[in-house]
């Protein structure tokens, strides 16, 4: 089969492209000193994970509980939640734990740690728990330097019920940098804040063996990560136009696309639509306001060449409005035309999609992957 073949729309992963993420992140860790524990939340693929942990622990960050019951069917035994924990998870964590599962899960709260341990104990079962700790991005955590760290450090450790597994950081805020200098900053201020902590708590006769740090344009930038043991990047396996926009990768290195078929042309209003819209590719607009703005995706033929600069500027429910930056070439998109999108933010868009259909390079689908979604 190939891509003209496929009904539409369908979310297509360029193998080549997607290796090439994977062993230049691979590299980068291993010039830091650090282990890689990607994170799945983008591909949510067991074919993509078991490409991305080669030479490294095996260990895999994951968004959400079905995540890692997903990944545990398909044989991945270290996962780590990275999400603040809640006390009506913690039986479906128990669950996957006694499957052999070594699960890893998080939480910034005191009240929940407690919680943690006690329902550990009742279950017979030992929680390993990091501490989330805030270095900017003001999302979950508590700061490095807080009586927060210590207070839930010590209701983590050493009881039945839970066990301290060190601490976590997410330097989410990386995404509002406007150059590579403030990224490299955030990635400082991410590595310091995480050991910070992690020091504070073996100053107090606490363990702390994992220090983890995160997000995409960190791991590419950082200029070290010295005291660091994991980094858990995610979007990089698959790259997309906003993560191109702040240059933590090419727009060549995009690795997923969405194939879409023309179903009407406005020629007065030079615009054409296509069968993908809010659903097919999501309505995230994270490129929006800078000068890379690409709507709702930017056009491509199905050789990945742009379309005399088409973008979907609207999207409704299942209508894509492309127009271009100049005349669009209706001759060559006649209606049945397929086309491809490259997705604004790649998490958000593939999230609609129950499989991969893989290309290595060509219009060939050499290869179809399950993915998962759902909580």
């Amino acid at each position: 089969m190939r891509l003209a073949d496929l009904p539409t729309p369908a979310l297509v992963l360029d193998r080549g492209r997607l290796g090439r993420n994977l062993q230049a992140m691979s590299e980068r860790a291993k010039a830091l000193g650090v282990d890689l524990r990607p994170h799945m939340k983008t591909a949510k693929s067991a074919e993509v994970a078991r490409r991305a942990t080669a030479g490294h622990s095996g260990g895999i960050t994951v968004a959400t509980l079905n995540e890692a019951e997903y990944f545990a069917d398909n044989g991945f035994t270290d996962i780590t939640y990275a999400v603040g924990i809640v006390p009506a998870k913690l039986d479906r964590v128990a669950a996957l734990q006694s499957r052999g599962v070594r699960m890893t899960i998080l939480t910034d709260a005191v009240d929940m740690a407690r919680a943690i341990a006690a329902r550990g104990e009742a279950l017979g079962t030992r929680f390993s728990t990091l501490i989330e700790v805030d270095t900017g991005d003001r999302r979950g955590g508590v700061p490095a330097s807080s009586d927060d760290v210590i207070e839930i450090g010590r209701a983590l450790h050493g009881n039945r019920g839970a066990a301290l597994a060190g601490v976590l950081a997410h330097a989410g805020h990386s995404y509002d940098c406007a150059s590579i200098a403030e990224v490299e900053r955030v990635a400082e201020e991410e590595r310091a804040g995480a050991v910070t902590a992690a020091e504070r708590l073996r100053a107090a006769g606490m363990p702390s063996p994992t220090v983890s740090v995160g997000s995409t344009p960190t791991a590419v930038h950082a200029r070290k990560l010295d005291g660091v043991t994991e980094m858990r990047p995610g979007v990089y396996v698959f790259g997309d136009l906003f993560q191109a926009g702040i240059r933590s990768c090419a727009i060549s290195d995009i690795a997923v696309s969405v194939l879409a078929t023309v179903i009407g042309h406005r020629r007065t209003d030079n615009r054409v639509l296509i069968d993908a819209g809010g659903l097919a590719l999501s309505k995230d607009r994270s490129t929006a306001g800078h000068s890379f703005d690409a709507g709702f995706g930017l056009v491509t033929d199905l050789t990945l060449n742009p379309i005399a600069g088409a973008r979907v500027v609207t999207a409704n429910q299942e209508h894509g409005h492309v127009e271009g930056a100049g005349r669009l070439p209706f001759e060559i998109l006649p209606r049945g035309a397929k086309v491809r999108v490259l997705p604004n933010h790649v998490c958000m868009t593939a999230a609609m999609y129950g499989r991969y259909h893989v290309i290595d390079g060509g219009d060939e689908v050499v290869a179809v992957w399950d993915r998962t979604n759902g909580w």
